[in-house]
């Protein structure tokens, strides 16, 4: 099975790591420092031996794939994809397991709309060390469904992930669950950029997790709005239990910024905002959140451009 990666980044790096178990990897990434360190030091995840991929020069290095995942920022997904437009098998498979809603319609926009993509959702944690090197707690769980691929591949795609030892299922409609994850998502990532703090530090604080939980209400209303059912009964028990999992890392918003790195703040709470406005259900919370987060990019960016002068 030859398995393609775009991106190395905390998550490309633990799920490459664990499908070169039984896979042949192969991983993009267009960070030339990331690249030479999976080069030379292959990929580790805690204090395992590491495991060595190949690495790809160029798209098309990455066109005999049978399967694609896709491990970039919401932001970045069309600009990663161009190049693979007409190139693919066109069975083979695009996973994403994004942040966000959109990604599906940012693919077929990609690769047109007969290209089959599976969407899924995990709590799997992976924190960088260094590149190609993440701590994990590996105690998170993977869900996929398909959408225009066909249930059995989701079923392949589910069982190679749990032959390389990951906990994974396959369901039927993952729309509940990517909202889900939205919640999630939505609750405590614009948060901890804000405060930069760890995640596990939002539920400890009562003002940061009345904040947290506010905005967690206030997305499963736009989910229950669209008549989706999320999978959990209480949205603020569900971030706690799923922010455990990583209680000791930033979320990958706080570390866009301080990068200077596009959030994914559009995907996220920006997605609630939009949702909301087509079923007419306020979202005063996650509307600050983006004004914030768009805020402070645009603040730290003017910083970055004075000290570059």
């Amino acid at each position: 099975m030859n398995v393609g990666i775009i991106g190395a980044g905390a998550m490309g790096t633990l799920f490459g790591f664990h499908l070169a178990a039984r896979c042949s990897v192969t991983i993009l990434d267009d960070n030339a420092e990331v690249v030479r360190a999976v080069e030379r030091k292959g990929l580790r995840v805690n204090d395992e031996p590491a495991r060595f991929v190949a690495i790809a020069e160029r798209p098309r290095d990455l066109y005999g794939s049978h399967m694609l995942f896709l491990f970039v920022k919401a932001v970045d997904t069309l600009r990663a994809l161009r190049a693979f437009a007409g190139e693919l098998d066109p069975a083979a498979p695009v996973i994403s397991l994004q942040n966000g809603v959109g990604n599906e319609d940012a693919i077929k926009t990609a690769l047109g709309g007969a290209v089959p993509v599976i969407l899924g959702i995990t709590t799997e944690s992976s924190q960088t060390i260094e590149p190609g090197h993440v701590r994990s707690s590996q105690e998170g769980n993977t869900i996929i469904g398909s959408t225009t691929a066909s249930s059995t591949i989701a079923r392949t795609v589910t069982e190679l992930l749990t032959g390389s030892g990951l906990r994974a299922a396959v369901v039927y409609d993952i729309r509940p669950h990517l909202w889900g994850k939205l919640v999630v998502n939505a609750s405590i990532n614009a948060l901890s950029a804000i405060l930069d703090c760890d995640a596990g530090d939002i539920p400890n604080d009562p003002n940061a997790a009345r904040l947290a939980e506010a905005l967690a209400e206030e997305t499963a209303g736009v989910a229950a709005a669209l008549k989706i059912n999320l999978p959990f009964v209480n949205p603020w028990q569900y971030v706690t239990e799923v922010v455990a999992l990583g209680a000791d890392s930033k979320s990958s918003m706080a570390y866009d910024l301080e990068s200077g790195h596009p959030s994914e703040i559009d995907h996220i709470n920006g997605a609630v905002v939009a949702f909301g406005r087509r079923t007419a259900i306020p979202t005063p919370y996650n509307d600050a959140m983006v004004r914030l987060v768009k805020a402070r990019e645009a603040l730290l960016a003017r910083s970055r451009l004075r000290l570059q002068t």
